[in-house]
C-alpha cells in the first residue's frame, strides 16, 4: 500500500499540474479580455458483521451543476426555500445558511426534502461512521453523488470508491445542491446509483477581492473556525481564485475523546476569451474521532443513552472481555440486564482517522455556436486508520488470562485491532451538449475511472495495566498484520439523451446509459494461523479472492415535464438503474467478498459458488408528480413505484470464531410511496412548509435458504427505513432578523428481515435565530446566529446501518443520536 506521503504527493502533483495549466492559459491569453463566466460459543460474527462496506471492523459484535456560464453567486442570494423542476429539488445557499454553520449538507437535504431522512451521532453530522441517509428507500450507498461533475462514489464511512462531501468540500463554499429523487439522472456519473442523485456545486471566486470569517462556539466545548480569501479579478483575462480553511473541534457528548475536522479547499477560475473557462479545484479533509458505541435496542433501553465504551476503567474492560471471550456468563450485577453477547459489545474504545486529498481540473468550452464541451479530470487519494479493542482476541505477552479470587483478571483478554485502508482514484469525464434542429437538445458523455483500494488489518498488543493510545501513529513496525486485502476496479459509463421541446413549456427526454465495472481482488495475505500459534487467539477471517463484473449495456431513462397555465407543472419519470458490486474487506459483511463461509466451509468456495449465480441489483423506478407554484402558495405531490430486482441482502449469524455471513439475492422487492408538500407564504417574510411521506417497501421472496433454514420474506418491510415521515418548517425573515424552526417525525423502522423488532418512532426539533447587523467599520454582513439542535432533548436511535439479522434484537448496530446542544456563530465579510 502506498504510504500517506506518497499518496499526498500524487495529489499535490495533480493539483499543481492543474494550476499550471490555468496559469499557462492565463499567460497565453493575456492580450484578450474575457467576460468572467463544482470470539467461546454463541458469539455473533466478528462485528465487522454489523459493518457493511461503509463501516469499520471494530471489536464489537458487529457490524445539476450550475451551467458554466451561469453565475453561481446568484444562487447564494436566492430567497426561495428551494427551487424545483420535475422530480428534482434544489436547495439554495440561502437555505443552507439557516442551519448551524458547518452542518452536513445531507442533513440539510433531509430537513428540506420530502422522503429524505438523515441521522447521525453528532449535531454537525460529521461522523460518517454513525451517519445514515435515506431517500425514498435508498441509502447513501445507493445514491449517486457528484461535486462540480466529479463523481464522489458512495457516501459512507471510510469510502472505498470516493469521498464523503464533508471531506471533499467545506460546506460554507457550496453554492447549492440538488436532489433528483427516485429515478436518478443520466448525466450524473455513478456505479452505485439505484435511484436518486445528489449534485453539489461549488461557489465561484468573487469578482471583488475580499473574504469572510466565521467563528462558532457550542456545547461540549465545540469550536469551529472558518476563513476564506477571494482574490478578485487579477488581470485582464479574468483570473480569480479563493482559498478557504475550516477547523472544527468538539468533545464527545458521552464517554472520553473528541471529534476534530480540519478542512481546506481552493479554486481558481481562468476564462479563456469568451469561449469558455478552465477551473482547478483542490480539497483536503482530515477527520479524527473517538467513536461512539453501537448498541442493541436492549443495551439502549437498559443501560441508557449515555452508556458507552468502558474507557477509562481498564480493569473493568479486561473483566468484561474475559466474560465475553472465556465464559457464557455476565459479570456480577448484570444478570437479566445484558446478555453475554452484549457484554462483548462493551469494549475499551474505538477510533478513526480519515485523510483525503481531492483535486480536479475542469474545462468548459463553446466549441461551436451550438456545441459545448465539459471535461473533468480528477484524482483522489485517501487513507484511513480505524477500529478498536477486540474482546475476542488475546494479547499474548502476559500468559493465558484467568479470573482471580478478588474479581480481577490476569493477563490481557483483548487486543487492539486497527484497519489501515487506502484508496487511489484517477478518472475523467467528458460531456458534449448539442443544440440540434427541431427543438432538440442532445447530451452525451463518457466516464472512466480506475480505483485501487487496500485494506490491511493489524493487531497491537495492549499493556497489562494500561491500554493503547487511541490516537497514536499505529506504525506497521509496532503491529502484527492479520490479513491484507487489495482490490482494483475499472469503471466505464456512457450516456446519451435527447431533450425535445414539443411546445413551449413541454419537454420530453429520452436516453440511456451503459455501465460496466470490473473488480478484481480480495485477500493477498492472511496470517491467521501464524498469529493463533503465537497466542493471539485469532479466528477464521474469511479469505477470498476473485473477479466480478457488473454490466448493463442499455439502461433507459424517460422524462416528461409540462409547465402550463403559468403556475402548474406535471411530470413523470421512468428509469432503469444498475448497481455494481460492493467490496471492502474479507471480514466486512454486505460485500461480495466479505464475511463469507466459516471454518468448516471456506470463504473461497462460497465465493466461487456464488460467482455463477450472483447478479447485480437493478431497479425500475416510476414517478409521476404535480406541482403548483405561486407567490402565496406552493404545493406538490409525487407518487412513485420501484421494482427492485436481484435484491441483495446481507445477513449475519454464528459465533465470532466460526461466523457466517450471507451476501445473497433474496429476490424481488417492490416499493410504493408518496410525498406531499405544501408551503404557504401568508405575509412577506413568513414561510410555513409541511410535508408528509409514505413508503411501503416490501420483500417479495417466498423462501430464502440461510444457514440451513428456510425463511419467507413475503410482505416483510424493508429493514431500517420508516414507513411514515412528517416534516414541518417555519421560517420568518423581518428585515435583518431570521427565525427558523423545524420539526421532523420519523416512524418506526424494522430492525430484522422478519420484522419482529423495530426501532421506535421519534420526533426531533431544531431552532435557529440570526441577525444581520449590516456594515460596521471594514466589515459588512456582520451576522450573529444562534442554534439549538434536538430542542426537546429527545432520546432516540438515529443511525442504524450494517448487516441486519433475520430476527431478534441481536446485532449491535444502533447509534444513539446526540442530545440537545447549543451553538452560536459570529460571521463577517470584508
Amino acid at each position: 500500500m502506498q504510504g500517506p506521503r506518497v499518496r499526498a504527493g500524487l495529489l499535490r502533483t495533480t493539483a499543481i499540474a492543474g494550476l499550471a495549466v490555468v496559469s499557462a492559459v492565463s499567460s497565453a491569453g493575456a492580450a484578450e479580455v474575457a467576460s468572467p463566466a463544482h470470539k467461546q460459543d454463541a458469539k455473533k460474527a466478528h462485528r465487522g458483521a454489523g459493518s457493511g462496506p461503509a463501516r469499520p471492523v471494530v471489536a464489537q459484535h458487529a457490524h445539476h451543476a450550475v451551467p458554466a456560464h451561469d453565475d453561481p453567486e446568484a444562487i447564494q442570494v436566492e430567497a426561495s426555500r428551494v427551487r424545483s423542476h420535475g422530480a428534482e429539488v434544489a436547495v439554495t445557499r440561502a437555505v443552507m445558511d439557516r442551519f448551524v454553520s458547518g452542518t452536513n449538507p445531507m442533513q440539510i437535504l433531509s430537513q428540506t426534502t420530502p422522503g429524505a431522512n438523515f441521522t447521525s451521532t453528532d449535531a454537525f453530522g460529521l461522523d460518517t461512521y454513525g451517519n445514515t441517509f435515506y431517500v425514498r428507500g435508498f441509502t447513501q450507498m445507493q445514491i449517486g453523488a457528484t461535486l462540480d461533475g466529479i463523481p464522489l462514489g458512495t457516501q459512507g464511512f471510510a469510502n472505498y470508491n470516493g469521498v464523503s462531501i464533508t471531506q471533499a468540500m467545506i460546506q460554507d463554499d457550496l453554492a447549492g445542491m440538488t436532489m433528483s429523487q427516485g429515478a436518478g439522472a443520466l448525466d450524473s456519473f455513478s456505479a452505485q446509483n439505484l435511484g436518486g442523485a445528489m449534485t453539489y456545486t461549488t461557489s465561484d471566486p468573487k469578482d471583488k477581492a475580499g473574504g469572510k470569517i466565521s467563528q462558532t462556539f457550542g456545547s461540549y466545548n465545540a469550536v469551529r473556525t472558518y476563513g476564506r480569501v477571494d482574490s478578485g479579478i487579477l488581470n485582464p483575462t479574468g483570473t480569480k481564485f479563493y482559498a478557504s480553511f475550516a477547523r472544527t473541534n468538539t468533545n464527545m457528548w458521552k464517554g472520553q475523546g473528541y471529534q476534530s475536522e480540519l478542512q481546506a479547499d481552493a479554486k481558481i477560475v481562468q476564462p479563456v476569451t469568451d469561449r469558455g473557462r478552465i477551473t482547478a479545484f483542490f480539497g483536503y479533509g482530515n477527520f479524527t474521532q473517538g467513536n461512539y458505541l453501537t448498541m442493541t435496542k436492549n443495551m439502549w433501553q437498559k443501560m441508557g443513552r449515555d452508556s458507552t465504551y468502558l474507557k477509562p476503567d481498564y480493569e473493568k474492560a479486561k473483566l468484561w472481555a474475559y466474560y465475553a471471550q472465556y465464559t457464557g456468563d455476565v459479570p456480577p450485577g448484570y444478570e437479566g440486564v445484558l446478555s453475554n453477547d452484549e457484554i462483548g459489545d462493551y469494549a475499551w474504545d474505538a477510533s478513526q482517522v480519515q485523510r483525503t486529498y481531492l483535486s480536479a481540473v475542469t474545462a468548459h468550452f463553446d466549441l461551436f455556436r451550438n456545441v459545448t464541451s465539459d471535461t473533468v479530470a480528477y484524482g483522489d487519494v485517501s487513507s484511513a486508520i480505524h477500529g478498536g479493542t477486540n474482546n475476542f482476541l488475546t494479547t499474548p505477552y502476559y500468559g493465558v488470562p484467568t479470573l482471580q479470587a478478588d474479581g480481577t483478571v490476569s493477563g490481557v483478554p483483548m487486543a487492539l485491532q486497527m484497519a489501515h485502508a487506502g484508496m487511489r482514484r484517477l478518472g475523467f469525464t467528458q460531456k458534449f451538449s448539442i443544440e440540434a434542429p427541431h427543438n432538440n437538445h442532445i447530451d452525451t458523455g463518457i466516464w472512466y475511472e480506475n480505483n485501487q483500494w487496500t485494506y490491511d488489518t493489524r493487531l497491537y498488543g495492549d499493556y497489562l495495566n494500561d491500554a493503547h493510545n487511541w490516537n497514536s501513529n499505529f506504525l506497521p513496525s509496532q503491529a502484527h498484520t492479520w490479513y491484507a486485502d487489495t482490490y482494483n476496479t475499472n469503471t466505464f459509463q456512457f450516456f446519451l439523451q435527447d431533450r425535445w421541446t414539443i411546445i413551449p413549456g413541454m419537454t420530453l427526454l429520452a436516453g440511456f446509459k451503459s455501465l460496466t465495472q470490473t473488480t478484481h481482488g480480495g485477500t493477498k495475505a492472511d496470517y491467521t494461523s501464524q498469529l493463533a500459534d503465537e497466542g493471539w487467539d485469532t479466528y477464521y477471517s474469511h479469505p477470498a479472492n476473485g473477479t466480478l463484473t457488473a454490466s448493463g449495456a442499455f439502461l433507459p431513462h424517460f422524462n416528461f415535464d409540462y409547465h402550463f397555465l403559468q403556475h402548474h407543472e406535471f411530470y413523470w419519470d421512468i428509469a432503469e438503474n444498475l448497481r455494481a458490486y460492493d467490496y471492502y474487506s474479507q471480514t466486512s459483511s454486505a460485500t461480495a467478498w466479505g464475511g463469507l463461509g466459516k471454518a468448516s466451509q471456506s470463504a473461497q468456495s462460497v465465493f466461487d459458488a456464488s460467482k455463477g449465480v450472483l447478479r447485480p441489483e437493478r431497479t425500475w423506478n416510476y414517478i409521476v408528480g404535480y406541482r403548483y407554484d405561486s407567490p402565496i402558495f406552493s404545493g406538490s405531490v409525487d407518487f412513485y413505484h420501484t421494482d427492485y430486482y436481484n435484491r441483495i441482502a446481507s445477513i449475519t449469524q454464528g459465533p465470532s470464531n466460526n461466523s457466517y455471513s450471507a451476501y445473497m439475492n433474496v429476490g424481488k422487492e417492490t416499493m410504493n410511496g408518496a410525498d406531499v408538500m405544501g408551503t404557504i407564504r401568508p405575509v412577506r417574510g413568513l414561510e410555513i412548509t409541511n410535508s408528509f411521506s409514505w413508503n411501503d417497501a416490501q420483500y417479495q421472496s417466498n423462501a430464502i435458504n440461510y444457514g440451513g433454514s428456510v425463511y419467507s420474506l413475503k410482505g416483510k418491510h424493508q429493514v431500517y427505513y420508516p414507513k411514515f415521515m412528517y416534516k414541518a418548517n417555519l421560517n420568518y425573515t423581518y428585515r435583518q432578523f431570521m427565525f427558523n424552526f423545524n420539526a421532523n417525525y420519523i416512524g418506526s423502522r424494522p430492525m430484522t428481515y422478519l420484522n419482529d423488532e423495530y426501532v421506535p418512532a421519534y420526533w426531533v426539533t431544531n431552532l435557529n435565530l440570526a441577525y444581520n447587523f449590516g456594515s460596521i467599520g471594514f466589515a459588512h454582513n456582520l451576522r450573529a446566529a444562534f442554534g439549538i439542535t434536538n430542542l426537546t432533548d429527545k432520546n432516540y436511535i438515529g443511525g442504524i446501518y450494517g448487516a441486519a439479522s433475520v430476527s431478534g434484537d441481536d446485532n449491535a448496530n444502533l447509534f444513539v443520536a446526540a442530545p440537545r446542544e447549543y451553538y452560536g456563530t459570529i460571521s463577517a465579510e470584508f
